[in-house]
């Protein structure tokens, strides 16, 4: 595994199964071989989960994560998309104001190839509507070298099936001086899997210790850095 600055200076390259694959500051990874845009933890319709529960989150987070879908489709020329589990929070997401914001955006987008890997939050939600076209399946879906995943420490009971891209961690990183401390999301990409960022608006993260060989690449929206 090798890490390099990319041709875009705000994304990093790194190598890893044989492929260059592209850690993009927007939480996202893409696979230029493929043309594919790799996205975990995106969780619509979480807010709508909360204040169906009586919280009094902000709206607009559905528009704010296909907006950002559409930004990175749109200057990467992503033909296909893989969401590494967690597509929809709960079952408020089939609210009709959630469905009708995505269904609208599918119907803009007829031809984008869309992989949703179920993850734990896609079983209890249920399948997203048959009308957005995307295609389902389970963990690990093998692919070329690597294995989409939603959890980082599935057991490949059956074999390895290849290197394993994994979202569920939300991993965030802590820069820390004598003075001050900064959460940061980050890619951890380690010998044989990499666990990427949530990219959902209002999905927080949970501070992560890297394990032995991790390198830690951390996202400030803008540009991406190696700091381990």
């Amino acid at each position: 595994m090798t890490g390099a600055s990319s041709k875009s200076a705000s994304s990093v390259a790194v190598r890893v199964a044989g492929e260059t694959v592209l850690l993009l500051p927007e939480k996202a990874l893409y696979w230029p071989h493929e043309s594919m845009l790799v996205i975990a933890d995106i969780h619509f319709g979480k807010a709508a989960a909360f204040r169906a529960l009586g919280v009094p989150v902000p709206r607009g987070t559905t528009t704010e994560n296909l907006l950002g879908l559409d930004a990175l489709v749109d200057a990467h020329g992503a033909r296909h998309v893989v969401f590494l589990g967690d597509f929809l929070h709960a079952r408020a997401a089939h609210a009709s104001a959630t469905q009708q914001a995505m269904l609208a955006w599918r119907e803009r987008r007829r031809d984008l190839q869309l992989t949703l890997v179920r993850g734990n939050h896609d079983r209890h939600a249920g399948d997203p509507a048959e009308a957005l076209g995307i295609d389902l399946v389970d963990e690990p879906h093998a692919l070329g070298p690597f294995a989409f995943c939603h959890h980082p420490d599935l057991d490949m009971a059956g074999g390895n099936p290849g290197y394993a891209l994994a979202g569920h961690i939300h991993p965030v990183y802590v820069l820390a001086t004598r003075f001050d401390a900064l959460r940061l999301p980050c890619f951890v990409v380690g010998e044989d899997r990499m666990i990427l960022p949530s990219f959902g608006a209002f999905t927080g993260g949970h501070a992560i210790r890297p394990e032995p060989g991790d390198s830690i690449y951390v996202t400030s929206g803008d540009t991406v850095h190696c700091v381990r």
